[in-house]
């Protein structure tokens, strides 16, 4: 989906992070771990959902935040405690052309900076792993904010943070619904499926992506 127009052209763009400049997924720990391809697939579809996301994105503290699916799922309580003491192994590196599209912004005099759902302790461990992090002028966690999106208010306050209005900003995120929310807040927002196309569709707001 093109994003949609902004009223002026975007001086300030907002990054999502797993999926978008992160290489995260649950499924290079678990290929490891679980041998068994059918309760491998049974663990990620049925435990690993979309609800133990949410619930671990807002959490300060992930081992807390499991509790509850390992009540749900005795059987798999090891996998799901390893999820957390293993979480750097859920990280294969960081995307190269996205790396480098950040630094062409910023070279650019763009403000760049990041808002993400992601667990505050987990977080922790990974920001000082990826020189890219780095290169944003400020990251909102949702872990951190206890706040999460598609919540408006995390947005409101990334733009508070950050000194920007909605207007001045595009956002970029894998996640449509999260995309969406941003533009039901009035900043631009971009559905990230690939490098190529989310630097098209930047380059379409008129940005030197």
């Amino acid at each position: 989906m093109t994003p949609k127009p902004a009223s002026r052209k975007p001086s300030v763009v907002v990054f999502d992070l797993g999926g978008v400049l992160i290489d995260w997924n649950p499924r290079y720990l678990m290929n490891r771990l679980i041998t068994d391809e059918p309760r491998r697939e049974r663990f990620l579809n049925e435990v690993l959902t979309h609800e133990f996301f949410m619930a671990l994105d807002i959490a300060p503290d992930s081992r807390t935040a499991i509790l509850p699916a390992v009540a749900r799922h005795p059987d798999y309580a090891e996998e799901i405690t390893a999820y957390i003491e293993r979480f750097p192994e859920t990280i294969s590196g960081d995307f190269p052309a996205m790396t480098a599209l950040v630094e062409r912004l910023k070279e650019a005099g763009l403000h760049v900076c990041g808002l993400t759902n992601w667990a505050s302790d987990t977080f922790g461990l990974t920001r000082p792993r990826f020189p890219v992090l780095k290169q944003l002028r400020d990251i909102v966690v949702s872990g951190d904010e206890g706040l999460i999106k598609p919540d408006p208010r995390i947005f409101e306050l990334a733009c508070r943070r950050g000194g920007f209005s909605a207007g001045d900003a595009v956002f970029i995120d894998d996640s449509l619904r999260n995309a969406e929310a941003a533009r039901s807040f009035g900043m631009a927002g971009i559905h990230h499926r690939s490098p190529e196309k989310t630097i098209a569709e930047l380059q379409a707001l008129g940005l030197p992506a």
